[in-house]
């Protein structure tokens, strides 16, 4: 495993040393974000249902339009280096935020910069690594991922307990970003060979297969069960977890993560990404069946939560995996654009419903539904999308 790590190009692991950076400072901020708006702003589910869909989903939109034009410049780096530092940008002026429409605003700023550099990014990952290696690059990157989402909650449950207020730890975003941006300006584009007619952009996705359509299909209906994770930290809140250990549980989450992306990735490589992506699946269904109908036992979170973590590391790297399995070459960028749309999109009616079931009936009800998108679709992608691996 080693030897085939190392021998992954300088491109793959310069742009995980990027995500670990950015991620650092993203998830600096992402578990204080429930503390912020229910302890300072005094806004609840539903404000952070509006918040994170308006600005996941606008962010999604963007995703596919930096895609197709990747495609057409036949250019990756400049998406991705506009895209970092937008966020890198961004995220200190959470600190002077006095309401939560405020929030929004630089939420959607954040979301907007990912939009730009994810579908470039995820191009210019499969592209710079062999197929046979796809699954083992897009799980290297998920663990340096993950592995930034580390210590960002550990640094902020640390600045907490030493009575930093929030707005003064939101603050520390800025070196990381900076260091962001930095090696991100440091990365060459990849080469890749482009047909002198390339297809036209089409909203029908003429020019993909039929298993590529069906997997979008699928996603979606995922998605619709999967809202923002902000939710998971509320309820580990509300159940009685003390506010300085809410980043230690997503800590904990993205540690679990981060030590199992790369092996579970690159197994996609040789079981096929449908397995692994369907046993993800029902890890998660799993979880938000226990996670909200355990109500009283407060230790149960962290084997919980670790469980979730297996979640992401098993499907993370094997989902955008499976794109370059099923879309053309020519249109990569397109593909993650679709990809991305179709994951972000479907985030604002799940967030929305999430904090509408949550708050207008019990948290019970709205987990369960969250788990059977997740199971259904699990059935789905096993029986009817038919993939290529």
């Amino acid at each position: 495993m080693l030897k085939t790590l190392f021998a992954l190009p300088a491109t793959v692991w310069l742009l995980g040393l990027v995500s670990f950076f950015n991620d650092a400072a993203s998830e600096l901020v992402y578990p204080l974000m429930p503390l912020f708006l229910a302890s300072v702003l005094m806004a609840g589910p539903k404000a952070l249902g509006i918040i994170e869909g308006v600005a996941e989903a606008t962010g999604s939109l963007l995703k596919l339009f930096a895609g197709v034009l990747a495609d057409k410049m036949s250019s990756t780096k400049y998406w991705v280096v506009g895209g970092y530092s937008l966020a890198a940008l961004g995220r200190p002026f959470l600190a002077m935020a006095g309401s939560w429409p405020v929030v929004m605003g630089l939420r959607f700023a954040d979301r907007v910069g990912k939009g730009l550099r994810s579908s470039p990014r995820d191009a210019m990952l499969a592209l710079s690594a062999s197929p046979n290696q796809r699954g083992l690059a897009f799980g290297l990157h998920r663990a340096m991922d993950n592995a930034g989402a580390v210590v960002g909650p550990l640094l902020a449950a640390w600045l907490l307990s030493r009575g930093m207020p929030i707005r003064d730890i939101l603050l520390w975003t800025l070196i990381p970003g900076a260091i962001t941006v930095g090696l991100a300006l440091s990365i060459r584009e990849p080469r890749r060979e482009m047909p002198p007619h390339r297809p036209a952009f089409s909203w029908t996705l003429q020019g993909f297969p039929p298993a590529f359509k069906r997997y979008l299909l699928v996603l979606a209906l995922f998605t619709l069960g999967n809202s923002s994770n902000m939710f998971l930290l509320l309820r580990a809140r509300d159940m009685g977890l003390p506010e300085y250990q809410v980043p230690l549980l997503w800590a904990l989450v993205s540690a679990t993560a981060m030590i199992f992306s790369t092996p579970l990735s690159a197994l996609s490589d040789r079981i096929g990404r449908t397995r692994l992506i369907v046993g993800g699946w029902m890890v998660y269904g799993v979880f938000y069946l226990l996670l909200g109908l355990n109500g009283h036992n407060l230790w149960l979170i962290w084997p919980l939560f670790a469980f979730y973590g297996l979640f992401l590391a098993a499907t993370e790297g094997a989902e955008k995996a499976m794109v370059a399995d099923l879309a053309p070459n020519e249109l990569l960028g397109t593909a993650y654009g679709w990809f991305n749309l179709t994951a972000g999109i479907m985030l604002l009616p799940a967030s929305l419903l999430f904090g509408w079931l949550w708050q207008t009936f019990t948290p019970e009800l709205a987990f369960g539904f969250a788990a059977g998108c997740a199971l259904l679709a699990a059935t789905l992608l096993k029986f009817w999308v038919q993939p290529v691996r």
